[in-house]
């Protein structure tokens, strides 16, 4: 009797919350340059995630043929996936780019069109890119970002995320990317104040141009934040994909970046 109510709680529970995995990536300049050996590399690192959002992919060259070819492998590899690729950013200052989405169709639903944001993209240089999901009758919004570098003062940008909740107070928002900044900056305080909290602490997730010992990881700058009161935190981590080649050298032809994600379920 103990074993038959033991299962039908389980049943219960893994019903009842439904599991969500997120991965978010800078592919640095995802374009043409990525050989086909190393499009299939990425295609079997996310392919066990239900949600991939990239960041940097390159607004000419190739950049949006590189996902279709991205989507292509993934959908080789026994599940279906579909996904959309943002216009370029309206950058006047800096380099435009684009953003992608991926998703499994047996485990998301799209809601509705994609969109750049459009109230501070004059503020923020290249404006995050909005996607609408429906996951077991619920919603969640996810904005991908990728911020101007270090040297530029990217928290004279993220300053507006501050803002966003009010432009989209009907949406779910969870913003995930390369802040180029670590959560711990006072800048990601107004947000923590309004129930975001990052996925990762003290979690170094570029890389550096060599390894120092057994020391690849250069600066604590992605990251994903998620509203707490409507999001469940389950698990996250950041994908050591670099380990998986000879040297740093042929691991940064992938990205200078690591993929990170989050698994998650809704209230």
């Amino acid at each position: 009797m103990n074993k038959i109510f033991c299962f039908l709680f389980l049943l219960f529970f893994t019903s009842f919350y439904s599991q969500t995995k997120l991965l978010s990536w800078n592919l640095e300049n995802f374009g043409k340059s990525k050989s086909y050996q190393e499009i299939v590399f990425i295609a079997n690192t996310v392919k066990d995630y239900d949600i991939v959002t990239i960041q940097e992919v390159v607004a000419g060259n190739g950049g949006a043929q590189a996902v279709a070819k991205l989507a292509d492998e993934l959908n080789r590899k026994g599940a279906k996936w579909d996904y959309r690729i943002s216009d370029p950013t309206s950058s006047t200052a800096y380099k435009t780019e684009r953003y992608a989405f991926l998703w499994k169709t047996s485990a998301v639903k799209l809601k509705g069109k994609p969109w750049l944001e459009q109230q501070y993209h004059l503020e923020i240089d290249r404006e995050p890119y909005f996607a609408t999901f429906e996951i077991k009758g619920k919603s969640i919004t996810i904005a991908s970002f990728h911020a101007i570098t270090k040297n530029k003062q990217p928290e004279t940008e993220i300053k507006y995320f501050k803002l966003l909740p009010q432009v989209y107070p009907n949406l779910n928002l969870l913003f995930a990317g390369d802040f180029n900044c670590p959560q711990s900056h006072s800048v990601f305080t107004p947000l923590k104040q309004m129930g975001f909290a990052p996925i990762l602490k003290n979690q170094k997730t570029s890389l550096k141009m060599k390894c120092k010992g057994s020391n690849c990881l250069a600066s604590e700058y992605d990251n994903i934040f998620y509203k707490t009161s409507s999001i469940n935190y389950i698990k996250s981590d950041a994908v050591l994909f670099y380990e998986k080649f000879i040297s740093l050298k042929e691991a940064r032809k992938i990205s200078d970046h690591l993929p990170i994600w989050f698994e998650f379920s809704m209230n």
